[in-house]
């Protein structure tokens, strides 16, 4: 890789991490090509991405960014996992680890704190955006819901009361 190369490799990576929600910094030595293809392609289904490159070129690429705390990760066989949503990046590297012992999560970054391989689990196990937007979609109709239904109610209730009379009748 010439310097031209790397000066371009380090500047994509840089407007990745910049745009990026969270980072997860994983060690995915032993991973077959297989393996690594299902990986990228979980995240890539939500939007995320697993980037591998040199440790130095990231480190560089980190500069300018709020994760220039995690330059201290990249030692050995490291890929970062991204996304824009703070959560997707943790959950898919997360669920991706506990399947396969050869993907191992060793931090990450959200913003600019510095997680490690707990705070990242917990970040795992929050909902996701969407999760949370459906959520709040739900509890924004659950009020309109009720309130038909109870202005519905009393014109059941005479419908009830009028065939009751004309049955008795």
């Amino acid at each position: 890789m010439n310097a031209a190369e790397k000066a371009q490799t380090v500047a994509a990576l840089n407007e990745k991490l910049g745009e990026s929600g969270a980072v997860v910094v994983c060690h995915y030595k032993g991973l077959t090509v297989a393996q690594m293809t299902d990986f990228r392609s979980r995240l890539r289904e939500l939007g995320g991405s697993f980037t591998v490159a040199k440790n130095t070129l990231v480190k560089l690429a980190l500069k300018g960014t709020d994760y220039e705390g995690l330059d201290g990760l990249f030692t050995g066989p490291t890929g970062i996992a991204v996304s824009n949503d703070p959560v997707t990046a943790a959950k898919i590297a997360y669920e991706y680890a506990k399947e396969n012992d050869k993907l191992v999560i060793i931090g990450g970054g959200m913003g600019a704190n510095v997680l490690d391989e707990k705070g990242v689990e917990a970040l795992a196990k929050l909902p996701s955006l969407d999760e949370l937007r459906s959520k709040l979609v739900g509890l924004l109709q659950a009020p309109a819901t009720k309130i038909a239904r109870v202005m519905q109610a009393p014109a059941q209730q005479m419908v009830g009361v009028t065939k009751a009379y004309g049955q008795s009748s």
